[in-house]
């Protein structure tokens, strides 16, 4: 089965510059949740790879996370679908961990408790940290114009920001024409 890893905030929810911090506050982006258990239909196994320093700031608690988690998953198995693991880092920007993006730590995680390779998936994400990691990790990044996408995407315009070929990273609309595009090709 071929891997798909997601970022969360600004992907599958709409993101929030003062934190997802409940099952209140988080809302899913229109047609993320359905486009998630279409691609789970179509054979994938989809990961999710999210940077979540609340948790260290204190701004939500492990007991809230996993209420947003645990709804993500429920919402994407009544849409027909799965995920296969949900990966976060909780840890400062300036803690200097090897997990949070760019850092490649929460896919190594993947790799190993899905065990599969995540080098040649797809990545998809709305921050230059999410197409950061896709590359070093060798996976095929995805930009969606959802969530930080947008400013992502005139970042790359006039800074390639150490990525290779940032030309040829395809840019969707959201998740949902992503996965039309990417199921359909």
């Amino acid at each position: 089965m071929p891997l798909l890893i997601l970022d969360r905030d600004g992907v599958i929810n709409q993101d929030s510059d003062n934190y997802i911090r409940c099952l209140d506050d988080w809302q899913p982006v229109p047609g993320s949740i359905e486009a998630i258990a279409r691609f789970s239909r179509a054979g994938y196994t989809v990961a999710i790879a999210t940077n979540q320093s609340g948790l260290s700031r204190g701004y939500f608690t492990l007991d809230d996370l996993e209420t947003i988690h645990d709804e993500l998953r429920r919402q994407v198995e009544e849409a027909g679908g799965s995920i296969s693991g949900i990966f976060y880092c909780p840890h400062l920007p300036t803690e200097g961990c090897a997990c949070r993006k760019p850092a490649t730590g929460l896919l190594e995680a993947i790799e190993a408790e899905l065990e599969v390779a995540v080098a040649g998936s797809f990545f998809i994400g709305d921050s230059l940290k999410d197409l950061q990691a896709a590359q070093a990790m060798h996976c095929r990044p995805v930009l969606v114009l959802t969530g930080k996408g947008t400013a992502t995407r005139a970042q790359l315009q006039t800074d390639t920001a150490n990525l290779t070929a940032p030309e040829s990273i395809p840019v969707y609309a959201d998740l949902a024409a992503a996965a039309d595009a990417m199921l359909s090709a």
